[in-house]
């Protein structure tokens, strides 16, 4: 199959926004051809729920989805020749190659599309919140009010598909994270559409069972004795006394769809101890593994979006402002696996013209530069002139200094 030149289409944040609504997110995925759109045989939307897998911190297009030339990772290597450290191996797709360490992804590949001609709008500068408040909203930050994370906006379009089931699950972030824990719940929220369409947070996949059932200790009576208190704490809060009567309708509602989780049979979804252990093995290359067979039985039980995130945590996972060449290599033995498998999960079930799978990061570096070409990082880290190797991994440094 030969790849196609694909023109860059610019979308505006309303019709951006728009797009997400239902079905009609896979648009962002691509285009049908203009010939094919003009004969009227354009194939119909099938998607009703969506999975994002997201790659928080940026992740290195190059040594991933977009390899260039190869330079291998070897001391005395000038920084200035290198554009991959690691080999493109081949896919499923004619003429379609990735990066080595996405071997299982490699045998899928027929099954999705690489967009390549994605660009990063311009912030002003780089900063890993914004961007990624940006991609999950569309807007640029900051805003005078709370504005809706794009899974906010897919639960209140299409509604539940489960009455049962959150219509939106996020996955495998902590959001007490030090100074930018702000900046992070900024947009997972509802904001202006109402509480109940909020995101129903899991940070450890693993422990996701907890989350649907009262502590056997506490007792139904005590539970509901707990939950008459709540109310009564909530009739004083100031959204109760000064909002409007639709954010304290929206509000209540969120707590009725609690409950009909707590005592529903949807709750065994959220336990991954009920998957074959063959199965679980295969996901289980650590949380984002777990966070992703738990996205699969989570859509299976009626959720509509679910984002399982690799986390962001500043310095650490795919924000990599040191050991580039090391770090990518430890994140992709994380993804590979459970990536594939969730695809080939959803194919086996029926799931996946249904399913609209996205991975996605907030912007891409190299394995060299700090920032991009003309508006270089420069606080953070130094971009050296040569390679070195260290006994325990591989480093940039710069060379020593002239003391002639």
């Amino acid at each position: 199959m030969e790849e196609q030149e694909i023109s860059s289409r610019f979308i505006d944040r309303r019709r951006f926004m728009g797009a997400t609504a239902g079905a009609t997110l896979a648009a962002l995925a691509g285009h049908e051809p203009r010939l094919v759109e003009a004969q009227g045989s354009r194939a119909s939307a099938t998607a009703d729920a969506v999975i994002v897998l997201w790659m928080a911190g940026g992740m290195a297009q190059t040594e991933t989805w977009d390899p260039k030339r190869y330079t291998p990772f070897e001391p005395g290597v000038r920084t200035e020749r290198v554009l991959s450290t690691f080999p493109s191996i081949d896919t499923a797709v004619d003429h379609i190659k990735i990066s080595q360490g996405l071997e299982r992804v490699a045998r899928v590949m027929d099954r999705g599309a690489i967009v390549r001609t994605f660009q990063a709008p311009d912030l002003g500068y780089i900063l890993h919140s914004r961007h990624q408040y940006h991609w999950h909203t569309g807007y640029v930050p900051p805003q005078a009010l709370a504005m809706p994370h794009i899974g906010s906006i897919v639960s209140k379009t299409l509604g539940p598909k489960n009455p049962t089931v959150p219509a939106f699950i996020s996955i495998g972030q902590n959001m007490e994270i030090g100074a930018e824990s702000a900046a992070l719940k900024a947009f997972h929220t509802a904001g202006f559409l109402g509480s109940e369409h909020g995101p129903f947070l899991i940070t450890n996949p693993h422990d996701a069972a907890a989350a649907v059932r009262p502590p056997a200790e506490l007792g139904e009576k005590r539970f509901l004795s707990r939950r008459q208190l709540y109310e009564k704490l909530l009739a004083k809060e100031p959204v109760n006394e000064y909002g409007g009567d639709f954010q304290r309708e929206s509000l209540i509602r969120s707590l009725e769809s609690a409950d009909r989780l707590l005592t529903s049979p949807s709750a065994k979804a959220f336990d991954l101890s009920l998957e074959a252990r063959r199965v679980y093995d295969t996901y289980n290359t650590g949380r984002f593994g777990q966070g992703c067979l738990l996205a699969r039985r989570l859509v299976e039980a009626g959720a509509r979006y679910v984002e399982v995130t690799t986390e962001y945590i500043p310095f650490r996972y795919w924000d990599t402002h040191e050991r580039g060449h090391e770090r990518a290599k430890g994140m992709k033995e994380q993804i590979d696996a459970p990536l594939a498998q969730l695809i080939l999960d959803l194919e086996e079930r029926g799931l996946l013209d249904r399913t609209l799978v996205v991975l996605a990061s907030e912007f891409g570096r190299d394995a060299i530069t700090e920032g991009k070409v003309g508006k270089e990082v420069r606080d953070q880290a130094n971009t050296p002139d040569v390679m070195s190797r260290s006994t325990t991994a591989c480093t940039a440094t710069s060379p020593p200094p002239d003391r002639s």
